[in-house]
């Protein structure tokens, strides 16, 4: 068994955010990542990914992007700038270790226990940052099984590759929904459709040359319905009505709800050019084709489910008190919890940007952890 004051589980951005804030204050830690390379997770996204966060509101605590890169970092460049993080922190990572439970130490009511298959650490203090993405949200479709094509989630996609001249059903039309089903229709697919349960409100990334995460701080500071309906009327203004082009009405409201819209990166225009139709919720599957609510029915060649993931934080923690029914954390991230010694970071609900989140919540963490290590 190893032992170390704190122990952070992941070292994605939010990890990586709270190990270099600690440092920052003198507080060493260990990070423990289930992937084999820093910046993995990243690294294995869809080709086209960008950050839809600017350049400057993407960085780490203490250690900024390199101003000569673009206003919005594609994927290799932010897997770059987390390895060189790391580096400039000298962070100690233990890579390929993957964590399956975290307990108050059998022994001392003052210690953690963060266990893996083959053996344990001991800490006073455990960060969790596993991010919101953890595990995939698979749809519960019937005929699941007997479908003959190919059924794969959004996690496991590239590029458009294998679709070359298929029919593809992308269900889900979150951001990453919207950005595969583009991708599709502009890399050889025959014919890209995207089946909608819950409509999304839908914004330009940089409305009248200015981005959308500048306007989304600003429109934070007002009432969530008034931010509402100044970020609805820019949408209609910069996009137009995209009902008119079989995009039901959107089902929620971003500030209202909390909840982080579609930022259009070439999903509008793939839309209003009839390039990708829209279709309702899917219910059932056949061998060969895809049943909608509405009792509807066509063929496809291939499904990708775009329909999201979570957090998976339930099978991890040994205490109920400090998750909600969905398995979010209870407390905000950096803050103290319901357990002492016990932290989350990077599962906020914002939209300024969960890496602006993460870089403003690890320096309230490392006050916080100073403050109970002391």
């Amino acid at each position: 068994m190893s032992r170390a004051d704190v122990v952070i589980v992941g070292a994605g951005a939010a990890g990586l955010a709270a190990a270099g804030a600690l440092r920052h204050v003198g507080i060493e830690s260990v990070l423990l990542e289930q992937d084999p390379a820093i910046g993995g997770t990243w690294a294995r996204r869809y080709d086209r990914l960008h950050l839809h966060t600017v350049r400057r509101h993407s960085g780490l605590p203490h250690h900024p992007i390199a101003s000569d890169l673009g206003r919005y970092l594609s994927r290799d460049e932010y897997v770059a700038y987390l390895q060189d993080y790391a580096r400039h922190f000298d962070l100690r990572i233990v890579n390929g270790y993957t964590v399956e439970s975290i307990h108050r130490g059998r022994d001392s009511r003052l210690e953690w226990e963060i266990s893996s298959a083959a053996d344990s650490w001991r800490a006073r203090a455990v960060i969790l940052a596993t991010g919101h993405y953890r595990i995939p949200r698979w749809p519960a479709v019937p005929g699941r099984d007997g479908f003959r094509g190919k059924f794969g989630h959004s996690v496991a996609y590239r590029n458009a590759s294998a679709y070359v001249g298929k029919r593809v059903l992308v269900v889900g039309a979150g951001n990453s929904g919207a950005e595969i089903a583009t991708d599709l229709v502009e890399h050889g697919a025959s014919f890209v459709a995207i089946s909608i349960r819950t409509p999304p409100p839908i914004v330009p990334r940089d409305p009248f040359g200015r981005p959308v995460q500048e306007t989304g701080r600003l429109l934070s500071l007002l009432p969530p319905r008034l931010a509402d309906r100044i970020a609805r009327l820019t949408a209609r203004l910069v996009l137009g009505d995209l009902v008119r082009h079989g995009l039901p009405a959107a089902d929620w409201r971003p500030y209202s709800d909390r909840r982080v819209p579609v930022i259009d990166v070439g999903f509008v225009r793939v839309l209003k050019a009839r390039r990708v139709q829209i279709r309702p919720a899917l219910a059932s599957l056949t061998a060969t084709q895809a049943v909608y609510v509405d009792g509807s029915a066509e063929p496809f060649d291939a499904i990708i489910a775009a329909t999201g993931f979570t957090t998976g934080l339930d099978t991890l923690i040994g205490s109920p008190t400090v998750l909600d029914a969905a398995g979010e954390p209870l407390a905000a991230s950096g803050e103290t919890t319901s357990e002492p010694g016990l932290y989350f970071i990077g599962y906020t609900h914002s939209l300024r940007g969960h890496l602006f989140e993460a870089n403003l919540a690890s320096r309230k963490l490392a006050a916080n952890v100073k403050r109970y290590l002391a």
